[in-house]
């Protein structure tokens, strides 16, 4: 039997190099659920195309993430899709270093079909909310703390009562002016945002979100045919 081990990275701040690390000792190669290439049906193609007949998956997670069961779901979809897979199994738990692996293995549980489908009838609606805020986790500005904006925008969301059908906090690729990283943008208002510190999110949510006056100190201005990023 060859078997492969896949570290697979749940949220968006799963970087390559910190997946590496745990998957290097392991001799495992990596996969993502999100926003990364290669993405896990891709990896579960390559290994099955070249001999694999089982393929262990150990999610890790690096700050906010879906759970578990997303893992087994969409394991699930690419299983079904799969003319004659291999065996499948998804370790119980996540992960964020290669010493834990073996203990979320212990609980690891194959693959059967019957998970949940990608498909259910509370994701058929377009959601109705106010504003979408689209948080730069491009290299610059994740280099530059996009990933402590996007949770300190959560928290101060949450400690408002703004759930998602209110603010639609979404985590993006560049949105190209890299210079005012961590970059920030609001929709549809159509107000930009450089420097988004932690302290400035803070400032979003209370003043632009909540009091309806955007935040002018860190407020980008919207030129045609504005700059490009190399």
């Amino acid at each position: 039997m060859s078997e492969r081990l896949v570290v697979v990275g749940m949220g968006v701040a799963a970087q390559d190099a910190r997946l590496h690390e745990i998957a290097r000792p392991l001799g495992a190669t990596v996969a993502h659920l999100q926003l990364g290439d290669p993405s896990l049906g891709r990896e579960l193609d390559r290994l099955t195309d070249a001999g694999a007949t089982r393929v262990v998956l150990v999610g890790a997670a690096f700050g906010t993430a879906p759970g578990n069961s997303w893992l087994r779901r969409v394991a699930a979809h690419w299983w079904r899709e799969r003319p004659d897979p291999p065996e499948v199994v998804v370790a119980s738990g996540l992960v964020v270093a290669a010493d834990e692996v073996a203990d979320v293995l212990r609980r690891a549980r194959p693959i059967t079909g019957t998970e949940a489908s990608l498909v259910s009838a509370a994701w058929e609606d377009v959601p109705g909310h106010r504003h979408q805020v689209f948080v730069c986790r491009g290299p610059r500005c994740t280099a530059r703390g996009g990933d402590a904006t996007s949770e300190a925008l959560g928290r101060a969301l949450a400690r408002e009562g703004l759930g998602g059908d209110d603010v639609l906090l979404t985590q993006t690729g560049c949105q190209f002016p890299c210079n005012h990283a961590p970059v920030v943008s609001v929709q549809p208002d159509d107000v930009w945002y450089g420097g988004a510190d932690t302290q400035v999110a803070e400032a979003i949510v209370e003043q632009h979100l909540v009091g309806g006056r955007p935040v002018e100190a860190n407020r980008l201005a919207r030129r045609p045919g504005g700059g490009s990023v190399g």
